[in-house]
């Protein structure tokens, strides 16, 4: 086979620094673009409370289409009387996500191989300017990490719209009870519930030890070098990866550095001309990988005292659609 080519400061994506945009705030105070309503500009709002929820645009994006056709479905008497569409919105969202966590499990026990949340690109490798496709509306922030979703889809679908609405768009219990139907102090609890799952995870290593490590690992791989993978990857590191049917991958996780590596290895064997490129995945260090021009895989990075503790690579690609507009 060919060597994988070098592009880490060359390619599309450049050096994989984490590329947060700010953070997310209090309901209704985002948006782009208005409408003879003022709803039109809460959409940019409600897609980042929906994927946060989901970990999934296209459900995201569904369920936001959903939560407008509501609104307009109801006469114009009606909404005129409510006094806060951006809420009214954010609570109908919320319940649709809720649904839609409830019934996802049964998805997911049908979906072949592990599912993981859809990676996003970081903004130099999105379609230039903002559109008005889901993914050029998200903030990356620490929320949307993947070693933060993964956590996410820990909880149950209570404790995951309490702890989301809450302590990452600061909206008050009160007002999260009308989208769960429950009161404030269950959702607190629910909240408080979720809180020790994110705690009980591991923190993360700073951004210059994240992107060091991730950088490390790309040129081991490039030089199909598994003794310098197994240094590199914690000797309990797990890796998954998401094929969803659609494309070859390993459909359990695999486990033990020394294990990924030789797997890490023998796919870069069966791959001549793989190139690898340092990108921000969901605003983290990760890497993506380039056959022929086209975005196969993009791979996310939990690391922990300077080794790869957690790789989690996305291979459907129905998953990969927002990166196949590089270049």
């Amino acid at each position: 086979m060919g060597e994988a080519k070098a592009s880490g400061e060359s390619g599309a994506c450049g050096p994989a620094g984490a590329t947060g945009t700010g953070g997310v705030g209090a309901f209704g105070t985002g948006g782009d673009g208005v409408s003879g309503d003022g709803t039109f500009g809460e959409r940019r709002q409600l897609i980042n409370v929906a994927y946060r929820l989901l970990g999934s645009l296209t459900e995201s994006e569904d369920a936001v289409q959903e939560a407008y056709a509501r609104w307009y479905a109801m006469p114009p008497g009606r909404r005129n009387g409510i006094a806060s569409p951006g809420a009214w919105l954010t609570t109908v969202t919320g319940r649709i996500c809720l649904d839609v966590l409830g019934s996802a499990r049964a998805r997911r026990e049908r979906y072949v191989g592990a599912w993981l949340p859809d990676p996003l690109p970081g903004p130099a490798e999105r379609a230039h300017g903002q559109g008005s496709d889901p993914v050029d509306q998200m903030i990356l922030d620490e929320s949307v990490t993947m070693a933060f979703l993964v956590v996410l889809e820990t909880m149950t679908p209570p404790e995951r719209v309490s702890f989301v609405l809450h302590d990452v768009f600061r909206y008050p219990f009160a007002e999260i009870a009308a989208v769960l139907d429950r009161t404030p102090g269950a959702c607190k609890q629910l909240a408080a519930s979720a809180r020790r799952r994110v705690r009980a995870a591991r923190a993360p290593e700073p951004a210059a030890g994240r992107a060091d490590a991730v950088r490390r690992v790309k040129e081991a791989w490039e030089n199909k070098d598994i003794a310098a993978l197994v240094d590199l990857l914690d000797p309990a590191a797990v890796m998954t990866a998401d094929g969803g049917g659609l494309v070859t991958t390993a459909l359990r996780p695999i486990e033990g550095g020394s294990r990924i590596a030789q797997y890490m290895v023998a796919i870069a064997d069966k791959a001549p001309g793989l190139e690898l490129l340092e990108c921000p995945v969901n605003g983290e260090p990760g890497l993506v990988a380039r056959h022929d021009g086209v975005v196969v895989t993009v791979a996310s990075f939990d690391v922990a005292e300077a080794r790869v503790a957690r790789i989690w690579v996305v291979r459907n690609p129905e998953k990969l659609r927002p990166w196949a507009r590089e270049g």
